[in-house]
C-alpha cells in the first residue's frame, strides 16, 4: 500500500504542476489577472480555434486525473488505519 501511496502523491504533484500551467496558457476573456500577463491586449496572435479546444480537452482531463488521485490518496490512507 506504500507504493501505491507513494505513486498517487507523485501523480498528485505533476498534475497540480501542469494544471497550473495549463490555466495561465488559457486565453483571458475579461479583466483581471489575466491582464497582468498581457490577456488583456486584442491582438490577432491569440491561439486559434482548434488549438484553443484541445487546450480545453487536455486540461479537462487532467483535472479529472488530479481528481482521481485526490480520491485515491484519500481512500488508500482511509483503508490503510483499518488493517
Amino acid at each position: 500500500m506504500q507504493i501505491l501511496e507513494f505513486v498517487l502523491q507523485v501523480l498528485l504533484g505533476i498534475t497540480s504542476l501542469l494544471l497550473t500551467l495549463l490555466i495561465l496558457l488559457h486565453k483571458g476573456r475579461g479583466g483581471g489577472l489575466s491582464d497582468m500577463f498581457g490577456g488583456g491586449m486584442s491582438s490577432s496572435l491569440g491561439s486559434s480555434g482548434l488549438a484553443e479546444r484541445n487546450l480545453n480537452r487536455f486540461t479537462v482531463v487532467l483535472a479529472l486525473v488530479w481528481f482521481v488521485a485526490i480520491v485515491g490518496i484519500g481512500l488508500v490512507t482511509k483503508f490503510t488505519g483499518l488493517v
